[in-house]
């Protein structure tokens, strides 16, 4: 999982805590004096908009200011982290944001308003929503490996849904493509939702989702799991076997998402903001309500978060200029 990738950096982390300086501390303690505004960049009412709904009043408690949540959806995340770009360095305006708007997104459009390295200051990884991929009940493979076989024996024949050119669901099938070699075509929906109606109708072969999506299916019998695609199986449904297991050796594809500040704020104040996060991400109440919602608690530190986009960012890179997605 990205908990063992995340681990590496965590001890010199912990080493350098200890060295910010007085004045910067000084600011710690003094802020915040209002209400905190926390940007969503998804839509309400999808999985990571309730996560986000979950935190923000216990953050408050810890801060002694009203956390407000934002929604901003649109351009793949790209107006909420526009809007946060563009905001205040001193910590009163912040963003959840997912890693496709933050990795995917530089490779994706010819101009984005943002550059996700240069104008934020990374505060935590959030959160994370396994990926899986589904099969209709009628495709003659059990497992990713048979999958594949079918795949090169018609090459061009199938098809996968997902939620959207250029969501985070694309690139992962994209990847399963080139790791795999084979030609199955992707035929984009809006959204997980009509993504699954599609493998089940058996308007497409396959699809890729999130497993808050399917979770209420996935005993139909209208659907099959051929692997979870993180490197490890999820807490959330370990009886699936990840990609890696059954044929597509070193395949990973996560869907995690990050609180960022602008760029400049102190960071003294983004410390601040990680101590209280990651703590309340830490309360067993908040993990069970993330499961409830498919989701799985993921806090790092700053450096493990921006270690994480510089990684990801390439990986992506690499998937789009193969694939050829743009989006305009």
């Amino acid at each position: 999982m990205l908990t063992r990738r995340l681990a590496l950096l965590t001890a010199a982390t912990a080493a350098l805590a200890g060295l910010v300086p007085a004045h910067a501390q000084d600011a710690a303690a003094n802020w915040p004096t209002r209400p905190v505004r926390l940007v969503v960049t998804f839509p309400p009412g999808g999985s990571s908009d309730a996560a986000a709904r979950i935190v923000a009043p216990k953050l408050a408690e810890r801060l002694g200011q009203p956390v407000v949540v934002e929604n901003r959806p649109g351009a793949g995340g790209g107006i909420g982290l526009d809007l946060v770009a563009k905001a205040p360095a001193d910590g009163y305006t912040i963003v959840l944001a997912s890693a496709g708007g933050l990795t995917a997104n530089p490779s994706l459009y010819k101009q984005l308003s943002y550059n996700p390295e240069r104008d934020f200051a990374p505060v935590t990884l959030f959160g994370t929503s396994p990926f899986v991929l589904l099969a209709n009940p009628s495709l003659p493979a059990q497992n990713v490996a048979e999958l594949l076989k079918l795949a090169k024996s018609q090459p061009g024949r199938l098809s996968y849904a997902s939620g959207g050119n250029g969501t985070a669901m694309h690139l992962s099938g994209e990847l399963l493509k080139s790791m795999g070699d084979a030609r199955i075509l992707h035929i984009p929906y809006r959204g997980s939702g009509p993504a699954l109606l599609a493998v089940m109708s058996g308007e497409t072969n396959l699809a890729i989702a999130d497993l808050a999506t399917v979770s209420g299916q996935l005993k139909s019998g209208r659907v099959k799991v051929l692997g979870v695609l993180s490197k490890e199986r999820s807490a959330l449904a370990p009886e699936f076997p990840t990609l890696a297991e059954t044929g597509l050796r070193g395949y990973e594809s996560a869907g995690w998402f990050a609180i960022l500040a602008p760029a400049g704020t102190p960071p003294a104040i983004v410390q601040k903001l990680n101590t209280d996060i990651t703590a309340v991400l830490r309360a067993p109440d908040v993990r069970e309500r993330f499961a409830a919602a498919g989701l799985e608690p993921l806090p790092s530190t700053p450096q493990e978060l921006a270690s994480l986009m510089k990684s990801e960012t390439a990986k992506w890179a690499k998937v789009i200029k193969e694939s050829g997605a743009k989006l305009d």
